[in-house]
């Protein structure tokens, strides 16, 4: 499958952005997804996960409460809703797909096994 991220930007401090992740070559309905970024000189991190039917999702701790996934398997899209952004947002955001049928192993890069390509998001305060 191929994943397309897109939908970053600069975006001042306390304001949103929603991420759109769109695959192509198989529908993402079998597949679990995540968001993970990486700031410049930091390693990729996790961000959110949502499991292949929506019904399982969480977060960093960082993010909590201020981040929403979700998706839209008949559009095949998966979407990263981002409110009350900080400059520590700051980073490259990248959606990822697995099949992995362990729900809590969503945190862990090596759970994946295709990565779209990051999209930029720049917060300024």
């Amino acid at each position: 499958v191929q994943l397309q991220a897109s939908g970053g930007g600069l975006v001042q401090a306390g304001g949103s952005l929603r991420l759109s992740c769109a695959a192509s070559g198989r529908t993402l309905k079998m597949y679990n997804m995540g968001w993970f970024r990486q700031a410049t000189g930091k390693e990729r991190e996790f961000v959110a996960y949502i499991s292949y039917n929506g019904g399982t999702t969480y977060y960093a701790d960082s993010v909590k409460g201020r981040i929403a996934i979700s998706r839209d398997n008949a559009k095949n899209t998966v979407y990263l809703q981002m409110n009350s952004l900080k400059p520590e947002d700051t980073a490259a955001y990248y959606c990822a797909a697995s099949r992995d049928s362990n729900l809590a192993a969503g945190r862990i890069k090596a759970t994946y096994e295709f990565w779209g390509q990051g999209t930029q998001v720049t917060v300024s305060s």
